[in-house]
């Protein structure tokens, strides 16, 4: 068997950020996130990644990468395109957003034919979550079984604005029962919570969450073009809907296709939603590679 490949989501337009963080430089050497989630993903036997990014930086974004990763790891690049799988659709010209998470998974078809796992470009996973991961897609993964990596929510929040989190619930045998896109959750009052349509809901700290760290078999794929495809009959008219990853993965559970696990991690999290969390991410950076998890000049 082929050893598992990593899917990693850059495409996004960072409109929050305010500029590319995805090849934004937070370690000692200009590493980027994206370079100690490669770093992590090698050392646990990853042996293909895939970046899903926009066409217009694609040679900058290949000339930052191909050198530190040649001889390294197998690469393969994808574009993300609204006019991607929209044959026959009708869509709003004026649209300029993308169409989300699954569908940037869905432009990868024909070039993941195994196994793989789907992170953020933006957010820092640990490495204990690399090798869990790596360990279900070669030991459990299979067309009927798929997993998410579950962080507790009190250790994803932002101190700078609020955050967007897949909210899964589960049974006791930690298989998924439904997962909540949850698009916009803080702190208040000690407590958190997430609002919706101007009602706040509270949350408990230990809350497994997905981070957009998700194992799946091939054929999600295949599930991604179809849901898209009802996806856009019914919102391809909107300017800012968007196609999530915990969506058609609910969809997956939900159709009884199979059984989503939920394998909660203690591996340490940390992210850049906003511009001011970079020094946040940076200190923990340094952090890790003061205690040696990390060379101080990775590659």
């Amino acid at each position: 068997m082929s050893a598992p490949t990593l899917v990693i989501l850059a495409a996004g337009m960072a409109s929050r950020y305010g500029s590319q963080k995805q090849t934004e430089g937070f370690g000692p050497h200009g590493e980027t996130i994206m370079d100690y989630s490669i770093y992590d993903a090698i050392r646990a036997g990853f042996g293909k990644v895939v970046f899903i990014i926009r066409e217009d930086f694609a040679d900058a974004f290949k000339a930052s990468f191909e050198p530190k990763l040649n001889g390294k790891i197998e690469t393969a690049y994808v574009f993300q395109a609204l006019s991607k799988f929209t044959d026959g659709k009708q869509v709003n010209p004026e649209r300029t957003k993308p169409w989300g998470t699954a569908h940037a998974v869905l432009c990868t078809k024909g070039v993941v034919n195994e196994p793989f796992a789907v992170i953020n470009a933006d957010d820092y996973y640990g490495a204990e979550a690399f090798v869990q991961a790596y360990d279900f897609l070669t030991k459990e993964c299979n067309h009927k079984t798929y997993c998410i990596l579950g962080y507790e929510l009190a250790n994803t929040l932002s101190e700078n604005g609020t955050v967007s989190r897949g909210v899964c619930s589960i049974d006791a045998n930690n298989v998924l029962t439904q997962i909540n896109e949850r698009t916009k959750i803080y702190r208040k009052d000690g407590q958190i919570v997430f609002e919706e349509d101007g009602v706040e809901t509270p949350l408990k700290e230990d809350t497994r969450v997905s981070m957009n760290f998700m194992c799946f078999a091939p054929n999600f794929i295949d599930l991604c073009e179809q849901e898209f495809s009802a996806f856009l009959d019914k919102q391809g008219q909107e300017l800012k809907s968007e196609f999530y990853i915990p969506f058609v993965t609910g969809q997956f559970s939900s159709l009884g296709l199979g059984d989503v696990k939920v394998i909660p991690t203690n591996a340490k999290w940390f992210g850049v939603t906003y511009k001011e969390d970079a020094p946040a991410v940076k200190a923990s950076i340094d952090a890790l590679v003061k205690s040696k998890v990390y060379p101080e000049k990775l590659w």
